[in-house]
């Protein structure tokens, strides 16, 4: 038994691959090596620096003094979710470590990765300023999304948000009516962004409601809020967010020490932060097909 339980435990580093490879907004995730975790449970700390900006160089006296503030500013994680699994021991004698890889590579798959980016792609959504929000009901043609696509492209620019660094999210209607063009104006202004992900519709919403698992909502996962609406497309400047995911490793209970079932248990567990940093909302422009609710903000 202490083998199979060995088998388990040389997956537990794959589940993050596979998130990330999952996860349509894996290309988001902020660098871990800059965040701490928290005296609490749940917090991360982020470093924050502020200084002085220039000042009149005197040749008698040289430079003007500055100041330096380094803090590590508190940011509670806003997303927590788990689930337990059991699969019983006479169904999986051989190798039980194998089971388990497509278990939860099925779960990050088609539960886990589809979840967490409805959820990262409202949250920036719902924190995209008024002035970034535009309304597009439709799209005439691929001409009419790459105008879209361009005047937001320009209003980020034009209030000094660094072009490089920008990823776009859209959905595969309207990434098609672009590549149905297939013209040297819509591959130039494609390439301007670091990266372009096409998201399924069924993720793309101005808010989600997460299903607690529970009474009620036995299956879990998420489903579209309650006067929600579609997006078109999100831009997104990638250093402007705070995106980390942190996972506690796979509780594994053999069947010897199962007190209810001769089965395997497996518990996945998902804790993790998505926000903007400070000043940096107007990194973000959002398109949706009607106007979002004022909740939403």
């Amino acid at each position: 038994m202490p083998n199979s339980i060995a088998k388990f435990r040389n997956y537990t580093p794959l589940l993050d691959e596979a998130l990330t490879l999952s996860a349509l907004t894996g290309v988001l995730d902020s660098d871990p090596t800059v965040a701490e975790l928290g005296r609490n449970s749940g917090e991360i700390l982020i470093p924050k620096m502020d200084m002085d900006g220039l000042g009149d160089y005197d040749r008698n006296t040289g430079y003007p003094a500055g100041s330096v503030t380094l803090e590590m500013e508190t940011r509670k994680c806003d997303y927590e979710r788990g689930r337990m699994f059991q699969i019983d021991a006479m169904d999986n004698e051989e190798s039980a470590g194998v089971a388990f890889g497509r278990l939860a590579g099925e779960f990050i798959r088609t539960k886990v990765a589809p979840e967490m980016d409805a959820v990262r792609l409202a949250k920036y959504a719902a924190l995209t300023p008024a002035s970034h929000r535009i309304v597009h009901a439709t799209f005439a043609d691929g001409k009419a999304v790459m105008t879209a696509l361009s005047d937001g492209f320009a209003k980020m620019t034009e209030e000094g948000v660094p072009e490089a660094g920008r990823v776009l999210f859209i959905t595969a209607a309207a990434r098609a009516m672009i590549d149905n063009m297939d013209t040297y104006q819509s591959k130039t202004l494609l390439s301007r962004f670091d990266a372009v992900v096409t998201v399924p519709s069924d993720r793309f919403y101005s808010k989600v409601t997460l299903l607690t698992g529970g009474e009620g909502q036995a299956a879990g996962g998420f489903k579209k809020a309650d006067g929600a609406v579609a997006l078109n497309f999100l831009m997104v400047y990638k250093p402007g967010l705070l995106q980390f995911t942190k996972h506690a490793k796979p509780k594994i209970i053999s069947p010897e020490n199962n007190p209810d079932t001769d089965a395997w248990k497996f518990g996945y567990r998902v804790l993790g932060l998505n926000d903007v940093k400070d000043n940096a909302a107007k990194g973000l422009y959002v398109s949706s097909a009607a106007a979002m609710p004022a909740g939403d903000a």
